[in-house]
């Protein structure tokens, strides 16, 4: 697990998304230090409301670089002005707030704790589903922490997410280190079924699935995009990731998954769904990984396009056989990275570009900025509605919208 330090300037708003972050950081098992010189990765939630603040930013940003291993820049700031990081040369991954989590992982998967119950936060409900995974990653520390899979039956399950829904979820997500293996340790994979009976329940509300590693969904690649396909609640999303487009990284990463493997299952889902989002990690700089390795990656990006995109430069983990290999220079790795990004951003503003004029259902599922609302569409791609309370909507709300433009990694909706 990631040591992290976090600082936030600006407003309310600001300091809300960071405890957001950090939620949600300590929910994947990292925990936070004082000083970025203790840290693994650094966080800057940024503002820019005058000319002086962004000097301040980009001044505070270059001494957070030279204090840590890596450096995450979010916020308004980064959101608006992404660009003048980039030009005063300050390496850091640039990031709006909702990425910031999952970048901090090393591509790990996230930990759940012993005890984890159901959590309502707002209209989202969170179900942990199962604890631990099948995989034996050579870089990741959260196996020492979880162990094996293990699976509470499903009526279990199903029952936990009826009484979220009773309470007053709108969104359920499934969590857990790696729920494609559901069901595994009772010798049948089970998230297409408890998917289907989750969606039995009476109610207005939508489902998110989250990370399943390639090889769980491969073996039920075709019941599980089915199950989407025939089940409106069902976000049309799911986090599969890669992390390498090297077949030869995967195996020194142990990641049990081949290349062919991990398209057949983006294949599946093209095939059973007009419109979905496809969610994927890569690790760059592995200690293995050669010059060809990283083209195959950035190959297999072009291939498939995901929609939503996590790039995290290779750190080491204490205890892990990974760390005892050789790595690569850390400029190597910064190459690497700020490459993968710049692509990144090309391929996933294409995305949010081709939704502009098109009109879709979106649940407002958590305040924003000012007087604007955050909001998920069928495929789970983020639509922020401005001038809420002038258009009447709230939190819990399922409303039509026109996609009128975007910013990169989120999209604006005008309702209709």
């Amino acid at each position: 697990m990631a040591r992290y330090h976090i600082e936030t300037y600006g407003c309310t708003s600001n300091r809300g998304e960071s405890r957001q972050i950090e939620r949600r950081l300590r929910d994947a098992g990292h925990h936070r230090v004082e000083g970025a010189e203790a840290a693994d990765v650094a966080i800057l939630n940024t503002c820019t409301v005058v000319e002086k603040t962004e000097r301040n930013m980009l001044r505070r940003a270059e001494e957070l670089e030279d204090e840590t291993a890596d450096l995450i820049v979010t916020g308004c700031m980064a959101l608006a002005q992404g660009e003048e990081f980039r030009d005063a040369g300050v390496d850091a991954d640039v990031l709006h707030w909702d990425e910031v989590p999952e970048a901090v992982t090393n591509g790990e998967c996230p930990t759940t704790t012993p005890d984890a119950e159901p959590i309502l936060d707002g209209v989202i409900g969170i179900l942990p589903i199962a604890r631990g995974c099948m995989s034996d990653c050579s870089y990741c520390i959260t196996k020492k922490a979880t162990g094996k899979i293990d699976s509470p039956p499903v009526e279990e399950n199903v029952e936990k997410a009826r009484a979220l829904v009773h309470a007053g979820a709108k969104e359920i997500r499934i969590t857990g280190q790696d729920t494609g293996v559901y069901g595994w340790d009772d010798g049948e994979r089970k998230l297409h079924e408890l998917l289907d009976r989750i969606c039995d329940i009476e109610g207005e509300f939508r489902v998110r699935v989250g990370m399943a590693n390639p090889k769980g969904v491969h073996g039920i690649r075709e019941e599980l995009a089915a199950v989407f396909a025939e089940n409106e609640k069902i976000y049309n999303f799911i986090h599969a990731p890669v992390q390498s487009g090297s077949d030869d990284v995967l195996g020194d990463m142990r990641r049990q998954h081949q290349v062919s493997e991990y398209v057949e299952i983006v294949e599946t889902f093209d095939e059973y769904l007009d419109y979905w989002t496809l969610s994927t990690d890569f690790i760059v700089g592995f200690p293995s990984e050669e010059d060809e390795d990283h083209a195959q990656s950035m190959a297999l990006l072009r291939e498939t396009r995901p929609e939503k995109i996590n790039v995290t430069r290779f750190s080491k983990r204490p205890g892990t056989d990974a760390a005892e290999m050789k790595g690569l220079g850390g400029q190597t790795k910064k190459d690497r990275s700020k490459a993968m990004t710049d692509l990144k951003m090309d391929v996933v503003a294409e995305a949010y570009d081709d939704m502009v004029g098109e009109t879709h259902e979106v649940l407002v599922v958590e305040e924003g900025t000012g007087d604007s609302v955050k909001c998920y569409d069928e495929a789970y791609r983020q639509v922020i509605v401005q001038n809420a309370d002038d258009h009447g909507v709230e939190v819990g709300d399922f409303v039509d919208v026109e996609i009128t433009g975007h910013q990169t990694v989120y999209a604006f909706g005008e309702p209709v």
